[in-house]
């Protein structure tokens, strides 16, 4: 595993520098400990309410610490139906310990498979607590619906755009829920432009950037959740596939 985990870091260092050559790698999570730095990461528990029931998206799971783990060098967040049909899983961010202000975000990861499941690797502005969703806009580096298998999302929401945003592209990757893949956005003040396994597949660069159309002059934190069900995820879910796994082998910030 160590091996693979070198090789393909070097490739993707080879394969930056030649697109990036005066950043550096400013901060990266490797996932080696045997619990979460929580210096740098925030649980996010419960089913959202009071103030955001279902997690704005009428979703059907609880979120704890129990379904979040470290091994070999990854977070693995796990899916779960318990003894009481209660759907489980986890949810954490870097809300003010780790926020970034453009720059190229790397994060290999291996979806789960599944339908009902909702995975997702995204950001939100930093200011969500003082302007609140859309105006702080959001950056979904990838999202993943398992009742549309070998389809990705990438997606950005602004107060022009949100909800069903019309600043998406949808593409289909056969076998894409098979091992590792590397998820990548590349972010400026001009443009984001989104990347798998180092294949440009979206580009956001409005022209007229204003805060309802761009948002994204400021700092942004990660967010890193498996979903079951909800409005994007489906009603419909396969209770034969628990527990299911959402595997995270690094992120990496290039500035």
């Amino acid at each position: 595993m160590l091996g693979s985990k070198l090789l393909l870091f070097g490739f993707s260092i080879l394969f930056f520098s030649c697109q990036n050559p005066k950043r550096e790698l400013v901060w990266e999570e490797n996932f080696d400990s045997d619990q979460l730095n929580e210096k740098d990461w925030n649980f996010e528990l419960g089913d959202g309410c009071p103030e955001l029931c279902g997690w704005g998206n009428d979703e059907s799971q609880i979120y704890t610490k129990n379904n979040l783990r470290l091994e070999n060098g990854h977070l693995i967040i796990t899916a779960i139906k318990n003894h009481d049909s209660l759907y489980t899983s986890s949810r954490i961010t870097t809300k003010n310990n780790r926020e970034f202000q453009y720059g190229r975000m790397e994060i290999r990861a291996k979806l789960p498979l599944g339908k009902g499941l909702w995975p997702a690797i995204w950001m939100l502005g930093s200011n969500i607590s003082d302007v609140g969703w859309p105006l702080c806009g959001e950056i979904d580096i990838v999202e993943y619906v398992g009742r549309e298998p070998n389809m990705v999302f990438t997606s950005l929401h602004t107060s022009d755009s949100f909800g069903n945003t019309k600043n998406t592209r949808k593409d289909r990757i056969e076998g894409i829920e098979e091992g590792f893949h590397l998820y990548v956005i590349d972010w400026n003040q001009n443009k984001v432009d989104f990347y798998i396994d180092n294949k440009l597949f979206y580009s956001f660069a409005p022209e007229n950037k204003t805060t309802e159309t761009w948002p994204f002059d400021q700092p942004f934190y990660f967010i890193i959740n498996l979903a079951i069900g909800g409005n994007f995820g489906g009603k419909e879910i396969d209770d034969s596939i628990f527990p299911e796994e959402f595997t995270i082998d690094y992120i990496k910030v290039y500035q």
